[in-house]
């Protein structure tokens, strides 16, 4: 399946591109564009102006596409607050990983194109989601 976001990725857009391919399509191919009206007739836009799968009520894209696709992972819904206070930095979360999480994923865009952006964050996000997995089973902070 295709999809397609705005070119220059940041946390956000990085973030879905990562629940993309982990939950929701193995398979995605992922396209860059510089407006809503470039995006390909056979693509699903994300985290764009005026596209279903955006920021909505508050939200971040990332957990916009958690809703839609009714993923209800608690691990995953964790991460979702890690993004929406990198991205949107409203304090609704405590989130204290987000300020970190923001400048790697920044510094990185400023590295390397956004396709190598979504492949060396691909791992990062791996991690993350690990470490609140195993917290959560701890009910503590992993060691």
């Amino acid at each position: 399946m295709k999809w397609a976001t705005r070119a220059g990725v940041h946390i956000d857009r990085a973030a879905c591109a990562w629940l993309i391919r982990r939950h929701i399509d193995p398979r995605p191919e992922f396209v860059f564009v510089g407006s809503p009206s470039a995006v390909p007739a056979d693509a699903t836009p994300f985290d764009m102006r005026g596209v279903d799968l955006g920021h909505h009520g508050g939200d971040c894209t990332f957990e916009t596409i958690l809703r839609r696709y009714e993923l209800h992972d608690p691990v995953l819904w964790k991460i979702a607050e890690i993004v929406h206070e990198a991205d949107i930095d409203d304090e609704k979360f405590h989130a204290p990983e987000a300020a970190g999480l923001d400048v790697v994923l920044r510094g990185l865009s400023m590295i390397g194109d956004d396709e190598q952006t979504l492949r060396v964050t691909t791992p990062i996000f791996d991690g993350l989601y690990e470490y609140h997995r195993r917290a959560l089973l701890l009910d503590r902070p992993p060691a």
